[in-house]
């Protein structure tokens, strides 16, 4: 799940929380390194979960109104589309899953909130009512359903951000409200791949995308606080009357990842070093920083060539 991209936007937030505090040594930033790699892995298995409780509060509707409905001598028939579909019982049975929430103490119990408003929402999208008026659902229809909850009604839902905001602190997590689209998009792609005859074992994602991204996560790490002082220089040098002390700090981190997986990683090709860092830029620093770190890490890359210090591994 955490590709190259989301190690390098981790590393950044690392680095920025490091220089930021009182503690600076590399021993501190790997362990507040890790515990972000694990913090967005453990939203995904949130998000996840979601579908079985969004489910479990839909049942205990019906049977509210089952109960209302007795109270006032009415006869009550429950569309039960929703609350019998597969995909939130395959989810519930996964081992992993379950496993996985238990033994990070991880619940919704304090994300209630969410769950009350999305449900508000999806019995009013048109989506789900066209949905509760098959006849008889197929595991696609209910595959389509949930693609559509978590795309259309998830996807930057003010609700579900206040709500992970709290459970953040509740639950001793970080940055979940930071990554809850882009961890989102992941449920998505794991929702395509189930299968009705899936069981107890659906093909969950992995934390790390390969086995190489969590050390080259550490290695960039380390070279940034290795390199730090010396890119500084770098970066100082590069200005054009403009001084370093009036950079944005973040724009300033930035850089000095950038600078780091730049000189140290020479298999890792120029342009996609300097394209990944400029994404990161446009994402968590203002407007036009992008503009200004391009052109600085330009200057720095070309006065590196002159000098014979930069080497790239030809593809």
């Amino acid at each position: 799940m955490i590709n190259r991209t989301l190690v390098r936007t981790k590393v950044v937030q690392t680095l920025f929380a490091q220089y930021s505090g009182n503690d600076h040594t590399a021993l501190s930033a790997r362990k507040t390194l890790l515990n972000k790699f694990s913090s967005t892995y453990s939203l995904y298995m949130m998000m996840l979960s979601f579908a079985d409780e969004l489910t479990t509060y839909a049942e205990e509707q019906i049977s509210e109104n089952k109960k209302r409905a007795a109270v006032l001598h009415q006869s009550y028939t429950a569309n039960r589309n929703f609350v019998n579909n597969r995909i939130a019982q395959q989810l519930f049975n996964n081992r992993r899953l379950r496993n996985y929430l238990e033994n990070e103490n991880l619940r919704w119990d304090t994300g209630m909130s969410a769950i009350e408003a999305t449900y508000k929402q999806l019995v009013n999208a048109p989506f789900y009512q066209d949905f509760m008026a098959l006849e008889a659902p197929t595991y696609e229809d209910e595959k389509a359903l949930w693609r559509k909850i978590y795309g259309s009604l998830l996807l930057e839902s003010e609700a579900l951000s206040f709500a992970l905001e709290e459970m953040e602190v509740a639950l001793d997590q970080e940055g979940w409200t930071i990554d809850m689209d882009m961890v989102i998009t992941y449920v998505i792609k794991t929702l395509k791949r189930f299968k009705e005859d899936d069981t107890d074992e659906l093909p969950l994602l992995e934390m790390f995308a390969s086995e190489d991204e969590l050390e080259f996560g550490k290695k960039l790490l380390q070279a940034s606080i290795d390199m730090t002082e010396e890119n500084k220089v770098l970066i100082a040098k590069s200005l054009q009357n403009w001084e370093a002390d009036r950079i944005a700090y973040m724009d300033q981190i930035i850089l000095l990842v950038a600078l780091a997986e730049i000189r140290h990683f020479s298999e890792i090709a120029l342009e996609i070093s300097m394209n990944e860092y400029i994404e990161i830029a446009k994402e968590y620093s203002s407007d036009k920083s992008y503009i200004f770190i391009n052109g600085v890490l330009n200057r720095i890359v070309n006065d590196l060539r002159a000098d014979n210090q930069l080497f790239k591994v030809k593809r």
